[in-house]
């Protein structure tokens, strides 16, 4: 039988353990070299009797963060439970240890119980008109009016998160369109808030933004149709954007297959041509940017640190785009890093990931929920003095 590696049980679950760990290096975002101990899956500021020292140099950082992310959402629509694991596994083995589900056609509850699976936060079902977003995949109204009591029973089924489709095409014209009046989304994000619900939108054009934007929503995803006005209001509103840049790189291909609806294509193309711009004005307004890779369906998992370089080029500079996808992202999600009291969540790296994110595709050590995880350098015990990162012989 091959041995399990360190740390690991049959199935790849980390093992349960009640080995205290030491880590010391450089903590981010402070960027200052400290320690710190974990026991129990929880960081612990104080020393831990019998801690055993995994990490003696390098980098940590809390585990990264996909903010717009489709467990159980798969290239043929809705996945099975076990192959929604499997992408969730995916996404872990790259450093993603916490993931905004950003709608999902399955319920993927029962993942939450599992230890050796990111933490999810869940979103329920998109919200949708017939035939105005992918089959299968969203909750269709017959009528907009349905959208406030919607958003009610997609806040009780989630996690503090609803999903509207905010445009698609609409055939009888041929173009993207908004699905919602605005009287409508402002009774529908109402109703979320009410719920303790925070509400977020797909929308790549220009035309559904205003009416979603003064309805309150907390969040736009992709955003490709941002305008000076529309990106005035958000940074004013503090309403956060998820551009999902490595998604919007499929709109030409998108495009190329709708060449049944000319306007809709030249628009695709025209939104994927000034995407750049586009995003790049929103960070430089003061946007709050979040890194996403909409991952499911038409984009594989396990690809964050790809989006954190496309958020990077866009001029969201490396410290930022690495924050969008680690500690910035869990404050606004309202998971705590590395403080005391919070899940040993963590990654090390060999490098500074403020200036080198390519580091983060090799960490030293994974640990999620005070367990390590195989790969890279280091997987559930310590590393020899040779190969520690900042250590000195």
């Amino acid at each position: 039988m091959t041995a399990l590696p360190p740390g690991l049980s049959a199935g790849g679950r980390p093992a349960p353990s009640s080995q205290a760990l030491h880590l010391r290096g450089v903590l981010l975002p402070a960027g200052q070299p400290g320690e710190l101990w974990v026991a129990d899956g929880v960081i612990r500021a104080e020393p831990v009797p019998g801690a055993v020292t995994v990490c003696d140099g390098g980098y940590l950082l809390p585990g990264l963060v996909d903010a717009h992310c489709h467990v159980g959402l798969g290239a043929q629509g809705p996945t099975s439970l076990a192959e929604a694991a499997e992408q969730a596994i995916t996404d872990r083995d790259a450093g993603t240890l916490l993931i905004r589900d950003c709608g999902t056609p399955i319920d993927t509850s029962p993942l939450q119980a599992r230890a050796d699976l990111p933490r999810i936060i869940r979103a329920g079902r998109h919200l949708a008109r017939p035939k105005r977003y992918v089959q299968a995949v969203g909750v269709e109204l017959d009528e907009p009016a349905l959208l406030p009591q919607a958003v009610q029973e997609q806040a009780a089924a989630g996690d503090g998160w609803v999903k509207l489709v905010g445009d698609w095409i609409d055939r009888s014209t041929g173009d993207l369109a908004p699905l919602w009046p605005d009287q409508v989304l402002r009774e529908a994000v109402a109703a979320a808030h009410a719920a303790g619900a925070r509400v977020t939108a797909h929308v790549f054009g220009a035309d559904a933004l205003p009416g979603l934007i003064a309805a309150g929503i907390d969040c736009i995803e992709h955003g490709t149709g941002l305008s000076a006005g529309t990106i005035a209001e958000m940074a004013a509103r503090g309403t956060a954007l998820v551009p999902t840049l490595i998604n919007i790189e499929t709109f030409p291909a998108i495009a190329e297959r709708a060449s049944k609806y000319p306007r809709y294509a030249a628009h695709m193309r025209a939104l994927h041509a000034r995407v750049r711009d586009t995003i790049g004005a929103a960070i430089e307004a003061g946007v709050p940017v979040y890194a996403g890779t909409d991952a499911g369906g038409g984009i594989r998992h396990g690809r964050l640190v790809d989006e954190i370089a496309a958020l990077n080029a866009a001029g969201l500079s490396g410290a930022r785009a690495l924050a969008a996808a680690s500690w910035a992202a869990r404050d606004w999600l309202g998971v705590p890093g590395l403080v005391p009291g919070a899940s040993a969540d963590l990654l090390v790296t060999h490098t500074d990931p403020r200036l080198d994110p390519e580091t983060l595709r090799h960490p030293a050590l994974l640990l999620l929920r005070g367990r390590a995880l195989s790969g890279g350098a280091l997987s559930g015990g310590a590393l020899s003095d040779g190969a520690l990162p900042g250590r000195t012989p």
